[in-house]
């Protein structure tokens, strides 16, 4: 009976005239495309000043999100999206500003500030892993608060953006001290009435989140407010979701490519120093993925005796709850380089300053919209810019008022926190609850 049934049902599909075929195939999609890829965005946030104030001044946030009607799985999102941002936008022409750090390093910092007011705000941008301030998804950024007259600093991580190494010292997700050091000149630098704000994607998102966690009280009065895109919360989960065959692998020897060109250019600083040591710079050039790059090399150069040691120290998932500046956070579902169950919703419902923003898709730094994707206005930016021009213009103050009483609550909340700790003195409890993991000093020889 099954068998017949099977037979009389390929009879009548193989009969059916191919334009009512793809009809029919086309209605399928469209109908999947409404009901699984359409969808308003979750907004991970406890019950507070700060989601309230997003809900009412960020309409992107109360609509739905139209990824590219066919582009619309995690992987062609990643790539096209680059690949459209490379083609489209034109090379910016910061200022730049070398900047030498305590220890003998040098940053650079490429400002853009043309059509800039002497009173606009300002955002510190970090590019990701090996991005620098002409990587198309920054210059996407650096063009969107151009427009709302915003001015940018883009910072360079070591050994990026054309810069010759003064030091061994690389970069990593989980030390902040280069950031600490630039945030603190930036400050300096701006007008004393100017607003400061700051942005991470991917491993940039992460070297600030460890900022504002370890950071918490410097951070609190150096930024007004700050944003991550596409950050890998859980390293460990990130790592293994990147390995995974086929298409994700191919994405990460991508990186881990580049990872090894960026060593490769500084191979004479290097060459003479880990000669007598257990750093074989030769095998490290050869990586394949990031991981295996991160444990021949990043591990060992920043003291950890191991490289799942690295991953949890750069993890932000358990740190949530010591930021103490108002931070919005961009991440997609299907973010190959991230798992959805990483993505850490219960702990940002129960953080007063830390608000998830999580689309259905949209890929990894993608977000792309619209029967066919425009580079000047895409989700990204205009979620980027929404949430600056209201944070850093407050022209009403009601930002900088919402922002008084998300510290209120704060201090409330850890005062509580360290109060039910029967082992905790009271002395304690005047103080800052210290993140559990401490800054490595790093290892040069």
């Amino acid at each position: 009976m099954s068998v017949s049934m099977f037979y009389s049902m390929y009879a009548y599909l193989s009969h059916i005239p191919r334009l009512h075929a793809l009809g029919i195939a086309i209605f399928a999609y469209v109908v999947y495309y409404l009901i699984q890829v359409v969808k308003r965005p979750i907004i991970a946030c406890s019950e507070g000043p700060f989601k309230k104030y997003l809900i009412r001044k960020m309409p992107t946030l109360e609509n739905k999100y139209w990824p590219t009607f066919w582009c619309v799985e995690s992987r062609a999102q990643t790539v096209l999206a680059s690949l459209l941002r490379s083609q489209s936008l034109p090379r910016v022409n910061y200022r730049r500003e070398i900047l030498s750090l305590k220890d003998g390093g040098e940053v650079a910092l490429d400002w853009m500030e043309e059509g800039c007011d002497e009173s606009a705000p300002c955002v510190l941008i970090l590019p990701g892993l090996t991005g620098e301030s002409q990587a198309e998804y920054i210059k996407c950024l650096v063009f969107a608060a151009q427009q709302v007259g915003m001015r940018v600093v883009v910072f360079n991580n070591r050994g990026l953006g054309g810069i010759e190494l003064k030091t061994p010292r690389l970069y990593c997700a989980a030390n902040c001290e280069d950031l600490c050091e630039v945030v603190q000149h930036v400050r300096r630098t701006l007008p004393a009435h100017c607003k400061l704000g700051a942005t991470g994607i991917s491993m940039g998102g992460l070297i600030l989140g460890n900022y504002l966690a370890r950071k918490s009280d410097e951070a609190r009065i150096n930024l007004s407010a700050a944003k991550i895109i596409s950050v890998p919360w859980d390293v460990h989960k990130g790592s293994d979701s990147i390995e995974k065959p086929v298409i994700n692998n191919l994405l990460g020897r991508h990186l881990a490519g580049s990872l090894c060109r960026t060593l490769r250019n500084h191979l004479e600083v290097y060459r003479d120093i880990y000669q007598d040591s257990d750093i074989d710079i030769q095998r490290i050039l050869r990586c394949k993925t990031i991981k295996e790059f991160d444990q021949l090399f990043t591990a060992k150069q920043f003291g950890y005796a191991h490289v799942n040691d690295y991953y949890a120290d750069a993890t932000l998932h358990n740190k949530l709850d010591h930021i103490s500046v108002p931070l919005l956070c961009l991440s997609a579902a299907d973010d190959p380089f991230q798992p959805l169950d990483a993505i850490p919703i219960k702990a940002a419902n129960q953080c007063t300053h830390v608000a998830i923003i999580i689309t259905a898709r949209g890929g990894h730094i993608g977000f792309l919209e619209g029967w066919w994707p425009s580079t000047k206005d895409q989700y990204m930016c205009r979620l980027f810019t929404e949430y600056f021009t209201k944070a850093l213009f407050d022209e009403d103050g009601e930002f900088e008022r919402t922002a008084n009483k998300m510290h209120e609550h704060f201090l409330a909340k850890r005062t509580v926190e360290l109060g039910s700790d029967a082992n905790v003195p009271p002395a304690v409890l005047l103080v800052d609850k210290p993140v559990e993991q401490l800054e490595h000093k790093v290892k040069l020889m």
